[in-house]
């Protein structure tokens, strides 16, 4: 693999000393970081070196990717299509359908859009869940386009509104499951993984949520799973099962270090001292949470407690965008209102979107800082633009949690491998991405029997 100098950005570094190094160059060797040091003649590590690719980062921000740790690829063609509806119905009535309607080529496109939208946003590592079928197919929009992602076919053998398209039996989901485990865990040295991926309570039976807990231990891989989203989600929950959602994940087995919790939004103290207690790791997907209306997750209390907290954009039709810079503004901004200007800082919020979603990831010693030894997973930001002027004597990381957005973003490297660089993408093709993700969509909405949004 080849060896990339960053010459004189200005790192932010996300170590455990949050430095800010003003002029400083970074050598790639391989996937790895090799070296961060002071910019200029007198630096050893990087003035004699020979490199195959030099960067000029001067009067740029360079920082680690960022880590959404909820994201659903196979929905990215479903963007506009399921708008102004609360969850239950978005999923019954728009959601489910259209996922039942997708074939391998239409998850592929799915996943690419999905991907080249987080490529040109800045995320460089991603956990994703797919669809009952052709998951294989976004393994592969992942393999070819080199993002960083753990991911998993999503599992239901449950529950009266789920529509035969989607329906699985439980042997059937963990069959197939264990399969694409087999074929596509640790591939690429570890840039691609697996996740097992049971939808939620309301559409798993028992009999598979268990099992899960125990293969995934076997295995060694992430569990990654929605819980209390909804007011209504809780009230089938507690109808069904008899106690309230992260009750009934605790009684199963399934909370632990190795569970991704997204949402998280009605819970009470004695939950989320059991998310605390045991570890789990919990996804804030504030744009999703605002657009379905389901409600504010109480993100600075549980991470006071201690719980260990990430973001996510979630997936394109309960967002429209898969935007890391919207999800940290909106971290920081919507939790103040109830709580003081102080509530979530934008360090803090920063920190979920890197060492936050490294941590949920599995790979907080691997990636979400930049130090040498650690993937190179880096992002280089111009800012310097009207929208984020005054750029002296203003605090840096004020400016990309609050003014940023994802268009500043100009170079987009993972694991050594140079995605994008001045915004332009070197393992897409952007125009045919968005050609055959309109094709896929007309064929999916005919095959699901759904208008198409514009004809609602």
């Amino acid at each position: 693999m080849s060896k990339i100098l960053i010459r004189g950005g200005r790192v932010v570094t996300m170590n455990e000393k949050q430095e800010i190094l003003e002029r400083a160059d970074i050598l790639v060797d391989g996937g790895t970081i090799a070296s961060v040091a002071a910019a200029g003649d007198e630096n050893e590590e990087t003035a004699n070196v020979e490199v195959d690719t030099v960067i000029d980062a001067e009067g740029k921000v360079v920082m680690p990717g960022f880590v959404q740790t909820h994201i659903h690829l196979c929905q990215t063609l479903f963007r506009g299509q399921a708008d102004d509806l609360e969850l239950m119905d978005w999923l019954r009535l728009r959601i489910w359908p259209l996922e039942g309607g997708h074939d391998e080529e239409s998850i592929y496109w799915s996943a690419m859009l999905g991907i080249t939208e987080l490529i040109k946003g800045g995320t460089t590592a991603i956990i994703d869940m797919e669809t009952v079928h052709h998951t294989e197919s976004a393994f592969q929009a992942i393999n070819t386009s080199g993002i960083r992602a753990t991911s998993g076919k999503v599992m239901m053998d449950h529950g009266g509104e789920v529509p035969p398209t989607l329906m699985e039996s439980t042997e059937d989901s963990l069959k197939e499951s264990e399969e694409l485990l087999r074929k596509w865990h640790m591939l690429d040295g570890g840039r691609i993984r697996y996740a097992f991926a049971p939808r939620f309570v309301v559409s798993c039976t028992d009999d598979l949520l268990v099992r899960v807990v125990a293969m995934a231990k076997d295995y060694g891989v992430l569990v990654h799973t929605h819980a209390s989203e909804n007011r209504g989600e809780i009230e089938l929950v507690m109808a069904e099962k008899g106690m309230r959602n992260v009750e009934f994940l605790r009684e199963l087995g399934l909370l632990g270090p190795n569970l991704v919790l997204a949402h998280c939004i009605w819970l009470d103290e004695d939950e989320m001292e059991m998310l605390r207690d045991s570890e789990t790791k919990v996804v804030h997907c504030p744009s999703s949470n605002l657009k379905l209306a389901s409600g504010f997750a109480k993100i600075p209390e549980m991470m006071d407690m201690g719980v260990f907290v990430s973001l996510g954009a979630d997936g394109a039709p309960c967002n429209n965008n898969l935007d890391a810079f919207m999800e940290m503004r909106l971290a920081a901004l919507i939790h103040k209102p109830r709580l003081g200007p102080t509530a979530m800082p934008a360090t803090k919020v920063l920190e979920m979107a890197t060492k936050g979603g490294a941590e949920a990831m599995g790979m907080k010693d691997e990636i979400g800082s930049i130090e040498p030894g650690k993937r190179a997973d880096i992002i280089i930001l111009d800012i310097d633009h009207a929208h984020a002027a005054p750029t002296e004597n203003v605090n840096l990381i004020s400016r990309i949690v609050y003014e940023a957005k994802a268009a500043d973003v100009e170079t987009t490297i993972v694991d050594g491998r140079i995605l994008m660089h001045e915004r332009k993408l070197t393992s897409i093709d952007e125009e045919e991405v968005i050609r055959e993700a309109n094709k896929a969509l007309e064929r999916v909405l005919r095959r699901a029997g759904v208008s198409p949004s514009s004809k609602k």
